[in-house]
């Protein structure tokens, strides 16, 4: 397998802090490389877009898969300017990249601010103990989609 190139995270974080700059969101940046060349650009747009979701990660993810025309990243590499946050992360294995670098950690974004470890510390809790409440409705008729998704002739997996 081929060396990780860091000319690659260096564009990753040169997004972070031009993007940052030009007041899209917090600086972090993201770009997606496939066969040796960059096929995505992402950064940061959640206070531009009032979209929490829209995570450096997120972005160059979302990029990636149109650019491919697949919701999978076989072969490719991420490269972000800072260690996933959960949400991030999440996308990250259902995307399957083939190796993720990332520059800062989540301690160096935790010390300006960007502070995930709640996120963490939720995720372990039962959920009648989370700080958001959680509670299972309707189940039964729920399950009528998942039936009809075993039944479905022709669909892709993922």
């Amino acid at each position: 397998m081929d060396s990780p190139n860091p000319d690659f995270m260096r564009e990753a974080i040169r997004l972070s802090v031009e993007q940052m700059q030009a007041g899209h969101g917090g600086p972090f940046g993201a770009v997606v490389v496939k066969d040796g060349r960059i096929i995505a650009r992402g950064y940061n747009q959640v206070t531009s877009t009032n979209d929490p979701t829209c995570h450096a990660e997120v972005d160059a993810i979302r990029k990636a898969c149109r650019e491919l025309g697949t919701f999978q990243l076989t072969d490719c590499d991420l490269y972000t300017s800072c260690e996933p946050c959960p949400m991030c992360l999440g996308a990250i294995y259902w995307a399957r990249p083939r190796r993720v670098f990332y520059g800062n950690t989540k301690q160096d974004a935790a010390a300006i601010g960007f502070d995930d470890q709640f996120i963490y510390d939720e995720i372990e809790k039962p959920l009648a103990e989370r700080s958001i409440p959680m509670q299972q409705l309707l189940r039964d008729e729920a399950l009528e989609g998942f039936g009809a998704w075993e039944q479905q002739e022709g669909k892709t997996e993922y």
